[in-house]
């Protein structure tokens, strides 16, 4: 299977600047696991504006080749934020979101590009020792993206807003997924 190649970069979010195009993004039908179907301008912007003062949550938008917004990438503190009493948080957890943006032009290992970037932008940092992630367990295409850079699933668990899949991924199975592409 051939991978995509692309260097992707990474700036901060800017809640009220890039509001519209992550209105655009979370809105979409085929962000449903987004939980944000029916939110409205004012939402988003509140909704990020709020991630922007929050030490523990983080968001930063993806840039492609052409230095524009390609995707949508969140992390934060999962003894903070997302899982407190959900699993027990070792030092070095970090949690993780992902959106890629519909498109009526899909490029073939895009998402996968995208997720693998992503895990590597967080391993960037000494301090994370592993990637925590809890998508809504009906969401196998992001399931099967996590296996593939080294996610492994530990257990179902019931958050708030949904049944997830409680998944880790520790800095050598990346490297060793990513090796073996």
């Amino acid at each position: 299977m051939s991978t995509m190649t692309t260097a992707f970069t990474f700036r901060p979010l800017d809640p009220l600047q890039d509001a519209e195009l992550l209105h655009s993004w979370v809105t979409h039908p085929k962000a449903a696991y987004w939980m944000m179907q029916d939110a409205r301008l004012e939402d988003v912007e509140r909704a990020y504006m709020e991630i922007a003062a929050d030490a523990h949550h983080h968001a930063l938008l993806g840039l492609g080749e052409d230095g524009g917004p390609a995707f949508l990438m969140e992390y934060y503190d999962p003894a903070h934020r997302e899982l407190v009493g959900l699993y027990e948080p070792e030092p070095g957890d970090v949690g993780m979101h992902f959106l890629t943006p519909a498109t009526d032009t899909p490029v073939h290992g895009f998402t996968k590009a995208v997720i693998t970037a992503v895990v590597a932008r967080l391993f960037e940092d000494p301090a994370a020792r592993r990637i925590v992630v809890e998508p809504d367990v009906g969401n196998t295409a992001v399931h099967a993206l996590n296996e593939a850079v080294g996610f492994v699933p530990v257990r179902e668990i019931q958050k708030p807003e949904k049944k997830a899949l409680l998944s880790y991924c520790t800095r050598e199975r990346f490297e060793q997924a990513v090796a073996a592409v």
